[in-house]
């Protein structure tokens, strides 16, 4: 029986061929979980992580980009950015813990991130959010994050 972790790299790697064009990845995902012996409730949570981190995606990425310090979304590798907005979406619209979704986005950065410092990387960018969000009460609206973040930089919104 496959495991959350092995649901969330089927994931990150559809996710990556969403990414890439493949916009019909959502049609065939369940055939492609299927041959990757991904069953039963293991791939419903699959699919349903696809589907919303596809639904939210450019909320998502608006979330994520506070984060990225000195880096541009579209800069970073395909992986670090599939890994980055299924952690984000998961913070963001799941019920799951926190520690448990940086720590599975660290281990998959370890395996298919990159650069060297993928894991520190995506770490440091989950970590921020969710302490952001955890602060607007699990709000989906990442305004509130963000005037929190121009207030820590003297900005204006």
């Amino acid at each position: 029986m496959a495991t959350r972790t092995q649901a969330r790299e089927a994931v990150i790697g559809m996710l990556y061929a969403y990414d890439l064009g493949n916009e019909s990845i959502i049609e065939i995902a369940r055939s492609m979980l299927e041959e990757k012996k991904i069953k039963n409730k293991q791939q419903d949570f699959a699919f349903s992580l696809l589907q919303g981190v596809i639904e939210h995606l450019s909320q998502i990425d608006l979330c994520i980009a506070p984060y990225l310090k000195e880096w541009e979304f579209s800069r970073l590798g395909g992986m670090e950015r599939a890994m980055l907005r299924l952690g984000a979406f998961e913070i963001l619209y799941t019920e799951t813990d926190t520690p448990v979704i940086i720590n599975e986005a660290v281990e998959l950065g370890k395996m298919y991130g990159g650069e060297d410092n993928a894991p520190r990387f995506i770490n440091g960018v989950l970590d921020a959010l969710s302490k952001a969000h955890t602060k607007n009460k699990k709000s989906e609206d990442c305004s509130k994050t963000q005037d929190i973040i121009n207030d820590a930089l003297g900005k204006e919104s």
